[in-house]
């Protein structure tokens, strides 16, 4: 997954020299922070704001730009899957009249199979790359935007008291994906230091602890 990551990012021309430009078009904000939408797709699905939290705003906090390329990849996969599956059907019509031979079945099924383990795997992962992360004004609860399974954006609400600071963890900032998870054992998600963008420091060593710390 790190390959496929640097193989994204090299066809964004996001090398070592670009990671310091600001990025623009992937989840742009118009207007107030609760206009914000990820352009060129439909409006985020959204899990229900903590109780309290519905009139504070939130602050980006964290922003990686290549997963809008993530969800082009994670909707091209779906359709190419699809696409494999459905031509299962024809190709055993296609065997029963004779028109194709048994290794030739076998292939077809071989590669249906494959781009089915290959989704699943790759949606496992799409669905836990974090974008962008959120802090609301008081500090109590972490906004994550992420991939669902067909590649569009989803935001999940976590109380800051139950993640784990990333000194807790063991991973490095050095690594190429840290974790992200909650002493409640909801889901882990992933995050990159090394290609993605802390925008506001001081908000992210409050949720995550100091990051010179993580060895």
């Amino acid at each position: 997954m790190a390959a496929l990551l640097r193989a994204v990012l090299r066809l964004r021309g996001q090398g070592p020299a670009a990671w310091g430009r600001p990025r623009h078009g992937l989840w742009c904000c118009s207007g107030q922070e609760h206009h914000k939408r990820w352009v060129g797709s439909t409006s985020p699905t959204s899990k229900e704001k903590p109780p309290g939290t519905e009139t504070e705003k939130f602050q980006m906090v964290y922003r990686f730009d290549a997963i809008r390329s993530f969800g082009y990849v994670s909707r091209l996969k779906v359709a190419q899957t699809a696409l494999t599956v459905v031509a299962l059907p024809p190709g055993l019509y296609w065997y029963s009249q004779g028109v194709l031979t048994f290794n030739s079945l076998c292939l077809m099924s071989g590669i249906a199979g494959f781009a089915l383990v290959m989704l699943c795997w790759m949606s496992y992962f799409f669905q836990r790359l974090v974008g962008l992360l959120y802090v609301n004004e008081s500090g109590t609860v972490l906004r994550v935007a992420h991939l669902t399974f067909w590649g569009w954006r989803q935001d999940t609400y976590c109380p800051v008291a139950d993640v784990i600071p990333l000194t807790e963890t063991g991973d490095r900032p050095q690594e190429v994906f840290m974790r992200i998870k909650q002493y409640s054992g909801k889901k882990t998600f992933y995050l990159t230091l090394r290609y993605g963008r802390i925008l506001d420091r001081e908000r992210f060593t409050q949720v995550f602890g100091m990051l010179d710390r993580c060895r």
